[in-house]
């Protein structure tokens, strides 16, 4: 076996680290528009079986690089690997992509909209329509199956097409702000929808410039801000780059123990707000029991992923994230 770029290669095939088969390893892409560099130097490794997310404000270079990892458009340097193939169109077939840009044709019945993209991946349109039936009954639409596209709902049309998307039963699937435009319920039924793949074994990897759909869906995540990506990785680790944080509340208003608390504790209303000192709980709890404190609470706050894309990708990447419109931008 021979290490190239931080994996191993395995008969073809990619490993981390950790010894986990890669279903996607890109290194250095690079794509540039009329002299700009929308993409600038991105690295991303998705284990199979992953839920992976793609986490940046609008313009960041989101979409560029799920078209540049799926072979929509190539990188200008870089190279990228996709289910062990070096061409990602030559696996096409085993991949389900819905772009950014929602599309099916208006007067098209819903089950046939779903059997004409499966039959763009090689399923018999028979078979296509079967499919197509038996996932919107599945899912709850089975009443709209001989809808017209025109008659649903906009909510209603992007999950038909989100069904288009996996009615091949694809070994990968990519999507590009799936959140977008939907309700709360929706969004809710297409988490667990997501979840139900990656337990099924499928990989899913996601754009989205939602902090909390990030938060509760992925395993790993690429933090992406102006084309670049400052963090990939496990979500617990983008987190754990921020020490905890802890909230007191005491019987005593001072004391001894008021030397054991470190130098940014400040003290807010009835409680003091600081963070865990490197020596753990342990030593800070006996310093406040024989100081005679007097406890009242002690609460510690693991850093939230908003934190800790505050602290990778910085205050204006944040502030952009926060005041992103609906739709995403097109780099």
């Amino acid at each position: 076996m021979k290490i190239e770029l931080g994996t191993w290669a395995v008969e073809g095939n990619e490993v981390d680290a950790a010894g986990r088969e890669l279903a996607i390893e890109a290194r250095g892409l690079v794509k540039r528009f009329d002299g700009f560099t929308a993409v600038d130097g991105v690295d991303i490794s998705v284990p199979r079986g992953a839920i992976y997310g793609i986490l940046g404000p609008n313009g960041a270079g989101k979409t560029t690089t799920l078209r540049m990892l799926l072979g929509i458009i190539d990188p200008d340097e870089g190279h990228r690997r996709v289910l062990g193939h070096d061409r990602p169109t030559d696996v096409a077939r085993r991949i389900g992509y819905l772009p950014e840009e929602r599309g099916l044709y208006p007067a098209m019945k819903a089950y046939e909209a779903i059997a004409f993209l499966a039959a763009l991946r090689g399923v018999p349109l028979k078979e296509g329509r079967r499919r197509g039936r038996e996932l919107l009954e599945e899912n709850g639409l089975g009443y709209a199956a001989d809808r017209q596209i025109r008659q649903l709902s906009k909510g209603m049309a992007q999950q038909v097409q989100l069904l288009g998307t996996l009615v091949h039963k694809p070994d990968l699937v990519v999507l590009d702000e799936p959140f977008s435009g939907l309700d709360a319920l929706n969004q809710g039924k297409l988490e667990r929808l997501i979840r139900q793949l990656a337990a099924d074994g499928t990989t899913v990897i996601f754009s989205t410039h939602v902090i909390a759909h990030a938060e509760r869906m992925c395993n790993q995540v690429a933090i992406i801000a102006g084309g670049k990506v400052p963090f990939a990785g496990p979500v617990d680790v983008a987190r754990d780059r921020l020490r905890p944080q802890v909230r007191l509340e005491t019987r005593a208003q001072d004391g001894p123990w008021r030397a054991a608390l470190p130098a940014d504790a400040r003290h807010e209303g009835a409680f003091w707000h600081f963070t865990l000192p490197e020596s753990g709980v342990e030593p800070l709890l006996r310093a406040l029991i024989e100081g005679d404190a007097g406890i009242l609470s002690l609460s510690i706050e693991r850093a939230g992923l908003h934190d800790a894309f505050v602290a990778i990708a910085g205050e204006a990447a944040a502030r952009a994230l926060e005041a992103n419109p609906e739709e995403e931008g097109r780099r």
